[in-house]
Parts: structure tokens; C-alpha cells; sequence
């Protein structure tokens, strides 16, 4: 049976299976699935748990060998493997054998994060076919902003559409970013009805220095501010990748705006078809009136230019690199 996470809750109404795998690209609904089983195993007397990390060199042997052997007052096990990436081949027909025929009084969770075109090989049908198959799809970014006002409305706080927007905004490409965020939201603001003045208010506490905050100040050409909020990030510790993950989400808005704006009758046209909402609208505006769209596109090779150097692929300080980077969006001419 394939069923999803929020799917998971109804499924278990049945009953538990004997063997289920959780898998897909989101870490946090893979956690969120495995402590939902975990929680339904010890309610039904699954006492003991065994955690297994399956890489290569792997000891199936030793696995198979202990998983069968039940002594006479052995209890109910939950057996738990967790993958790092995609099994090699042995490791492949290990897991589909075991989704076929697990052990007795065993509840077997198979659990890793999984790529689209590995979640299609033929071990994981053994799970469809034979027990469970939990698939959690990636939260698109059209989807996060009402995902993030369920989530919210489920602890008892509603959001006005364009505070979710702007929640989405800034979390846009990690969950786990959006759910500590919701967590935080729900403990400082119980019951409350929060427009986008309010979230943004909340955002703006989170921390004392801040990767949205650093590209807001670029893009509203305050170079000092945005420097200074620069180097408190590397003073704390944040790794070069973050910080120009916020700067190029900035840069990549700007580019659709422009691209928008020639064929759009308005500014105002061209933000609303970009899907880049008011709050987010006035620092971009500022750089709009201060940079071209070949300026744009050049500072998005540099933003990637520096990415491949923080990632070691290319020689070069990366901070360096970043600093410069800011510096430009900000309205700095720096000498060749």
C-alpha cells in the first residue's frame, strides 16, 4: 500500500504493517512519518528497537541471522534501517527479501531520503506490494504558503494570505526552516490572527543577524548595513551556501521581474505575475531603480561563482567573493 505522511494517520487506524518504508525528499515529513510509527508500535507492544544505518560494507549477514532468531520470551521488535542514499545492489535484494517475508513479531522501518528516479527501482515495490510505502513529495513553493497556514491553523493561529506569503519567502526551499519557524510562531503568538505586519515582525526578531535581512539591505542599496549584517553572519559561524541561497532567491526575483516588466503594462503587473508579494516588494523596487537587467544577470553569475568556490569546486575565497557580491547589489562600484 502507498499512502503519503498526512495519509498516515488514517492508515494506522488498521493497524500497523509488517514492514514499511519511508522515503521521498523531505527530510522533515521522513521524520515526522518514522516518530508517528514509532509512537503506534509502542502502543502496541512493540517494546524493543534496534536501529541499523545501512551503508556499504553492511553486515546483512549478522542482521538476517539476529532478526530471525527469536527466543522463547523474545517480544514484539521494531527493527529500524536507516539509509544514507540510494542501496547498492546487495543491499537492494537484502531489502526487498525482508519486505516480502520480515520476521516475526517484527515491525521492519525502512527509512532514508530517496531522489524521484531511485524511488522507482524494483526493491521498493516489494514495500507497495507487500507492506508500506510512505512517499513524502516535495512542498512546492505555489504550495507552501497554505501549507505553512494549515500547519499553523492545526495549533490554533491563522494567517492572513499575505503573512503566509511572506512566511514562504523566507523559508521557500526548507521545511525544516518552515516547521521551526511555525513552532516558534504558535509559542509566541497562541490564538493569534497575524497580518503581514505581524509575521514580519515576528521574522524580523528570529535573530540577531539574518541572511533575508542581509539581502534586503543590498537590495535596498545600504551597503554599510548590509556589510556590517554580512560580516555578523561569518562571525556566527553560517556557512557561505545559506547566505547565497538568500541572495540569489532576491537576485532570481529580480531577473523575473525585469523579464516581466518589458512585456507587462506595469511594475506593479510584473511583481504580481512573479508572485512576489507586497512586504518583499520595496527593497526589490529600490534595486530595480539602481540596476540593469545585464547588471542583474551578472551579479547572478558572480552569486554562482562564489557557490562553486564555498563548495570547493573552484579556487578562491568565497567569502571574499560574497562581499564583493554584496557590495555590487548595494550600488558599490568596485575597481577591476
Amino acid at each position: 500500500m502507498r499512502t503519503s505522511p498526512d495519509g498516515l494517520h488514517g492508515a494506522l487506524v488498521r493497524g500497523l504493517p509488517s514492514a514499511c518504508l519511508v522515503t521521498g525528499v523531505e527530510p522533515l515529513l521522513i521524520d515526522e512519518a518514522c516518530d508517528l510509527l514509532r509512537r503506534a508500535a509502542r502502543e502496541q507492544g512493540f517494546a524493543d528497537r534496534e536501529v541499523h544505518f545501512i551503508e556499504k560494507g553492511f553486515d546483512w549477514d549478522t542482521l538476517l541471522a539476529d532478526a530471525n532468531n527469536l527466543s522463547l520470551f523474545a517480544t514484539r521488535r521494531l527493527i529500524e534501517l536507516r539509509l544514507k542514499g540510494a542501496p547498492d545492489v546487495g543491499s537492494a535484494k537484502h531489502l526487498a527479501e525482508l519486505a516480502a517475508r520480515p520476521p516475526a513479531d517484527t515491525l521492519l522501518l525502512v527509512a532514508g531520503e530517496l531522489e524521484p528516479r531511485s524511488q522507482k527501482a524494483a526493491w521498493i515495490s516489494e514495500f507497495d506490494k507487500h507492506g508500506w510505502l510512505v512517499v513524502g513529495l516535495a512542498v512546492e513553493r505555489q504550495q507552501l504558503p497554505a501549507w505553512i497556514e494549515a500547519r499553523l491553523r492545526s495549533r490554533g493561529v491563522t494567517l492572513e494570505p499575505q503573512a503566509a506569503e511572506l512566511l514562504a519567502d523566507r523559508v521557500e526551499g526548507n521545511l525544516l526552516a518552515a516547521q521551526q519557524e511555525i513552532e516558534r510562531i504558535a509559542l509566541l503568538r497562541p490564538g493569534a490572527r497575524l497580518d503581514a505586519a505581524a509575521a514580519a515582525e515576528l521574522v524580523a526578531d528570529n535573530a540577531r543577524y539574518d541572511v533575508f535581512e542581509l539581502a534586503a539591505a543590498a537590495m535596498a542599496g545600504n551597503p554599510a548595513r548590509a556589510l556590517r549584517i554580512l560580516a555578523g553572519l561569518r562571525g556566527e559561524g553560517l556557512e557561505p551556501p545559506l547566505v547565497l541561497w538568500a541572495l540569489l532567491n532576491d537576485l532570481r526575483a529580480l531577473s523575473r521581474v525585469t523579464h516581466l516588466a518589458a512585456r507587462e503594462r506595469s511594475l506593479d503587473d510584473a511583481f504580481r505575475a512573479a508572485q512576489v508579494w507586497s512586504v518583499r516588494q520595496p527593497p526589490l523596487r529600490a534595486a530595480i531603480r539602481r540596476l540593469s537587467r545585464a547588471q542583474i544577470e551578472s551579479l547572478i553569475l558572480a552569486a554562482a561563482r562564489a557557490d562553486r568556490m564555498a563548495k570547493g569546486s573552484l579556487r578562491g575565497d568565497a567569502w571574499v567573493e560574497i562581499e564583493g557580491l554584496v557590495a555590487r547589489i548595494a550600488g558599490v562600484a568596485l575597481a577591476a
